[in-house]
Order: C-alpha cells, then structure tokens, then sequence
C-alpha cells in the first residue's frame, strides 16, 4: 500500500502543477502547531487543504468557517492516509482577483514602457543632507523610520511632507506629495513609506498617478511600503525598494559610527601612503645628492662621517665602561652583602677596574692616531691639494679631461683649470 500511495502521490504532484483553487472554506481548524487544516468546497465538491505555519504566519487576516477564498497550492496526497490534499502556498478573500488582475495589467503596462528598467534608476545619495518623508503623520511606520534616522545619523534634518496613505483619494496625494518635495528641492532622497495591511489598504500605491510620479521625481526615491513580503507598483519604479519602513531609513542613511570608522581607517591609510611617498622622496632625494656631490665636498663629508663615528665610538665605549663599573659595583654590593669579609677580592676588582679604564684610554688613542692618518691620507687625496701643487686640468671643448696629445688636433680649444681660476688655449704643436 506504501508504495502505491508513493507512485500515486508522484503522478499527482508532477502532473498538476502549482494553481488557483477558489471555494468555501470549511471544518476550519487551527493546530497546536500552528498549522491550518480546512476542506474547500463548492456546490459539487470539496479537497482537503492544509497550509503550515511559516505560510500562514504572513497573513494579516484570520480566516474561518464560511468564507470564500481563493488560494495558491500544489496538488498532492497525504500518504499515510491516502488522501489528496492542496498544500497552500498563499491564501486571499475571494473576490480580490479583480485587484490582482488590476495590478497584473499596470505592471506590465509600466514594464513596458521601461519604468522598472535598472538603467533608469539612480544611486541613492552616500550622504544625504536632508532627507524626506512621504507618509501620514499618525502612521506607525513614519516613527519608526523617525526613530531609525536618528539612531543611524542623529541631528540629520528630516522634512515631512504629509499625507494619507491609504483611502479614497490617497494616491493622487500621495502623488502631489513627492511632485512637492521636488519643486522645493529641499532634501536629497525621498523615503516613501507605510507599514503593512491587507491589498485593500496597500492600494494607493499601485495606482499608475503613484507610480509615474515616482518615475518623474528628480530626487531618489526609496520605498518602504508594508512587509517583506508586500510588493507594489511604486516598489518596482522606485530607485530602490526595501522590505520595510525602518529598511527604507537604513538604506537612505548612513550610520555614524560606520562612517566614523571607514574615516579612521581611510586616515590611516593615507597617513601610511603618506609616509611611504616621503621616504620614496627621500630616498630619491639623497640618490640624486650623492650623484651631484663635488669631490672636495664628499671629501668633507666623510671627514665629518668619521668624525661622526668617532664621538659614537667614544660614546659606545663610554657606554660599556659604565655598564661595566655598574655592573661591577652591582656584583660588589652582593658580594659584600653575602660575604663582608672579601676586601681582597672589592680591590682586586678596583684594580681591574682601573686597568680596563686604562685599556680603554690606550684603544681610544690608536683610534685617534689612526683617524688622524685617515684624515691626512684623504687630504692628499684631494684634487685641490694637486692643483695647488702647479699641477692644472685641462679639458677639450667637450669637457673631457684630456690624458693623452693624441685625442687632440691643430686649432682645437682647451680649457685649463688651475688651483685658482681657468684659462682657455689653443693647440698649436703638439708631441707624442
């Protein structure tokens, strides 16, 4: 029996697939579990139904014995008692279909005329500097985002353009409404809200005189209209739709403390990439030094270097004497308290201490004489010591050094460089 209950319930639910059903309901029953069981009859015939609770839960009417609805739901046969059942997708009182229907036609009437197209729709401000509010004053929804606006961005300034929401007539105004907050131009993106209701009450926004004044504002549009679950008309040509009122306001407004952080991370980075071009600039910098230093000045820069390395040398050392004396009087001083009566070793340490200074004096005097010797040697390796012995340069017109007579010829100009100031000649002779 298992088995043909299976087989029987696959034919079913591949063969027919997800419909309309409308009848009457009866035998309603509302489980524990949250879960509706009824049958939906007609005057020929009935089915079992049963919608479970994360459906029904979407539903902002109860239903009961007596009424006529129709429902959305896939065919199909409870096995353990071979029965065929509808599984309910959605659920509405009959006679809604004409709205259905209604909203069918302007929906595809405005798809087609490119209303809904992405391309048109624009990037909500990042930051905007005053936002407004399309809804009715005494609306639930309104506070909400009121309250949101000032949790994300305390102090933005909000303008309220009221209006009804829901009503004979509430469309056109709801229309006039965002037609003026364009021709103030006072506030960089409109929120466009409501909270939830039956398709009755969210109505106004599927009007085509809604939609196409959405369409036709200047200013960003974000509608937050009913539940998550709700869409209408003004959801789709809206620049951008969000599921709720308070989502509406978190889409419109950054949060503070979000921008405060994407700051703190952006100064630091730039402060980093700061730096690095500093020290790229540096280093390029001292490149471009090196390669421009006249011989005489290197020469003096390194004689300072070394002078440089001499007082750190001298420090170092100094450093290491103290460290050692402190160390010693430090080792003296646990000694001394351990065992007072080692005077020979306190002045065999006194006496080492003395040598090491000594020692230190003696290293430091070498280092002196073999600076001094350094410093001479690159004296004599100056060229203006060379000059100033009667030697001179002499450069050809290209302002190569000239070493050897053979690169020159009869008339060609020379220029001579000597300790004090230059010359310039011309070849006359010259010799192998």
């Amino acid at each position: 029996m298992r088995e043909l209950n299976f087989a029987a319930k696959q034919l079913i639910e591949s063969g027919l697939p997800l419909l309309w059903v409308r009848g009457e309901i009866s035998n309603f029953v509302c489980a524990a579990s949250g879960h509706w069981y009824f049958s939906l009859k007609d005057e020929q015939a009935q089915v079992r139904c049963v919608m479970f609770r994360h459906k029904s839960q979407y539903l902002d009417w109860q239903p009961r014995s007596g009424i006529q609805v129709e429902v959305l739901a896939l065919p199909g046969l409870y096995e353990a008692r071979g029965e065929f059942q509808l599984t309910l997708e959605q659920m509405r009182p009959a006679g809604m279909g004409a709205l259905y229907e209604a909203f069918e036609k302007l929906k595809k009437k405005l798809e087609s005329e490119g209303l809904f197209a992405d391309a048109r729709k624009r990037a909500l401000p990042f930051f905007p500097a005053q936002v407004g509010i399309v809804s009715s004053p005494q609306a639930a929804a309104l506070r909400d985002v009121l309250t949101t606006l000032e949790k994300r961005m305390p102090g933005l300034p909000v303008v309220i353009y009221p209006t009804p929401v829901q009503g004979a007539g509430s469309a056109q105004k709801i229309a006039e409404a965002i037609a003026l907050a364009n021709k103030r131009k006072e506030c960089e993106v409109i929120i466009l809200c409501r909270g939830g209701g039956s398709i009755e009450d969210l109505w106004a926004f599927n009007e085509e005189v809604v939609a196409r004044a959405v369409a036709a504002s200047h200013i960003p549009v974000v509608c937050g209209v009913g539940h998550e679950t709700d869409f209408t008309i003004a959801d789709f040509v809206a620049d951008q739709r969000a599921a709720t009122p308070t989502a509406a306001a978190q889409a419109a407004v950054p949060e503070r403390e979000q921008l405060k952080q994407s700051l703190r991370q952006f100064e630091q980075r730039m402060t980093r990439a700061t730096l690095r071009q500093l020290e790229r600039a540096m280093q390029q910098l001292d490149y471009l030094q090196r390669r421009l230093v006249h011989p005489a000045q290197r020469t003096q820069q390194q004689l300072s270097h070394l002078g440089q390395l001499q007082q750190r040398l001298r420090a170092a050392l100094t450093h290491t004497v103290r460290n050692q004396l402190w160390r010693m009087q430090t080792l003296q001083q646990r000694l001394h308290a351990a065992r007072p009566d080692m005077e020979p070793r306190y002045n065999r340490h006194l006496d080492a201490g003395r040598r090491l200074k000594e020692a230190m004096r003696r290293t430091l005097e070498r280092y002196d004489l073999r600076l001094a010797a350094t410093q001479q040697h690159l004296q004599h390796l100056d060229p203006q010591q060379v000059l100033a012995r009667g030697y001179s340069l002499v450069r050809d017109k290209h302002g190569t050094v000239v070493v050897d007579s053979a690169a020159l010829q009869r008339g060609d100009p020379l220029q001579i460089t000597f300790a004090r100031g230059w010359a310039e000649a011309e070849v006359k002779e010259k010799g192998g």
